[in-house]
């Protein structure tokens, strides 16, 4: 059996909901609970899933999708949200309706009462029975489940800080940051945020040191594979125990070839990775017990 993936055998937990569904749950007390968790040697290699998930018909940036994934495998969440014209949040990827959902034009320029007709479509285009989810009812469904990673799309940092405040949620709930400003309001608004940030390069790298911010508090995406231009971001942060995170959604989950694709998933986290990201969590999920 694959070495890596052990932590499937050993560290998923099961619970039932009120359908009577088991999931896999990754749920903790407190923040500082979560904070050492998700540190290199002590949480196990972790599967992310990119939007959710879009296997199985399931629609991105969904409760719905992300349920799914946890019927078949322990998870966290990369998920995208976005304003309406009267500044609700809810969770979409793109600024346009139109790829993903039954709408058509920019969702800034909708009423969030103007979304609830709107059905989420798969990536095959097919409708689903899924409408938009909010933001807020998103973080309360993951409580207790799942660790939702907020991508930046077009909410402002303090929004996105004073969501987070109204629901304390720092012990289920990270936000990506893609340079070290973003990285400094997050990490000094509140004690418990935790982050996950782009470094990508030596400079992004050399930026980070300089700023002299928090490493205690945040796990770091490196790319979309392993290269020679992130070798020294990896080293760098693994020998702090930080967990570096690489994204296979856009090379290795558009392989062809299923066994080609679980081959490269399980080099990933051979290569050094604590956590894969994939728009195919499930099929990551299978390939490291195979």
């Amino acid at each position: 059996m694959h070495q890596a993936i052990l932590f499937t055998l050993a560290l998923l937990t099961f619970s039932t909901t009120a359908s009577a569904q088991q999931i896999h749950r990754l749920a903790f007390a407190n923040a500082k609970e979560m904070h050492n968790y998700f540190k290199v040697n002590v949480g196990a290699p972790i599967i992310s899933g990119h939007r959710g998930t879009k296997e199985a018909g399931m629609p991105e940036n969904s409760i719905a999708a992300m349920e799914h994934v946890l019927k078949h495998t322990q998870a966290i969440f990369e998920v995208d949200p976005r304003l309406t014209k009267d500044s609700v949040a809810v969770m979409h990827h793109d600024a346009r309706l139109d790829r993903t959902t039954t709408g058509s034009g920019l969702l800034r320029e909708h009423l969030f009462a103007d979304l609830k007709d709107i059905r989420l479509k798969d990536a095959a285009g097919h409708t689903t029975n899924d409408a938009i989810n909010t933001l807020d009812d998103m973080i309360a469904w993951a409580k207790g489940k799942t660790i939702l990673n907020l991508d930046k799309k077009d909410l402002p940092l303090a929004m996105t800080a004073a969501i987070l405040a109204k629901y304390q949620a720092y012990a289920w709930v990270w936000v990506t940051v893609h340079n070290v400003d973003e990285a400094r309001f997050f990490l000094e608004s509140h004690p418990e945020q935790f982050i996950s940030m782009h470094i990508k390069s030596k400079e992004a790298l050399a930026d980070f040191v300089a700023a002299d911010l928090p490493i205690d508090r945040m796990i770091v995406y490196i790319g979309s594979e392993f290269q020679e231009s992130n070798t020294a971001v990896h080293r760098f942060f693994t020998q702090k125990g930080v967990m570096c995170m690489i994204s296979t959604a856009p090379t290795y989950d558009k392989l062809t070839d299923t066994a080609d694709r679980a081959k490269h998933y399980r080099a990933v986290f051979d290569d050094g990775a604590s956590i894969l990201e994939s728009d195919l969590p499930i099929e990551v999920s299978k390939a490291l017990v195979d």
